[in-house]
């Protein structure tokens, strides 16, 4: 028996159950990990590293807020495409943008890895990134440059996002028409 089949008499639902749980389990474990790295003197080098459409970024953890599963996005007439439309995270609408739209890519496609990656209190800017899959925290220090981006140990390149930077372009703030 796989550990995906459920035992006999289980039903569907509490398999449904175990499994919210152990995404819960694992969210609090991350966000763990996450607060510990803010506090080390070293956070600058701890990043969260997420796809966005087909590309890798690296986020700083002092920029990032909460991670949550795609809700349903509320769609806002006469946007920019890029901008998806309006969420409600915990009680708060949140903007959410397909940052690879913005960049000209093709649309993130909406799967079951896809996340909302809010940005931090700190930036005082109510938006969250649509992104394609977290890969959780990444150890920037450990990564060689390649050009204007980072290589890990397994070739995969990454791309730094500043979210600092990103609130104060003046394209991303104009999402209407």
């Amino acid at each position: 028996m796989s550990s995906g089949d459920s035992v006999a008499g289980e039903s569907p639902r509490r398999d449904a159950a175990g499994r919210r749980t152990r995404l819960r389990q694992y969210q609090v474990q991350l966000l763990e990990r996450m607060q510990a790295a803010r506090g080390n003197s070293d956070a600058n080098l701890n990043q969260l590293g997420v796809m966005i459409g087909a590309e890798r970024f690296l986020l700083d953890l002092t920029e990032a807020g909460e991670i949550v599963p795609v809700l349903p996005i509320c769609a806002v007439p006469l946007t920019q495409s890029w901008y998806l439309g309006l969420s409600n995270i915990r009680g708060n609408l949140v903007g959410i943008i397909d940052l690879a739209r913005y960049f000209g890519q093709a649309s993130s496609a909406i799967g079951p890895d896809s996340r909302v990656v809010s940005f931090g209190a700190a930036l005082g800017f109510n938006c969250a990134l649509l992104v394609t899959r977290v890969y959780g925290l990444r150890q920037a220090g450990e990564m060689e440059a390649a050009g204007a981006r980072l290589r890990d140990r397994d070739a995969n390149e990454w791309t730094a996002l500043e979210l600092a930077a990103l609130v104060r372009e003046p394209r991303f703030l104009q999402v209407g028409f």
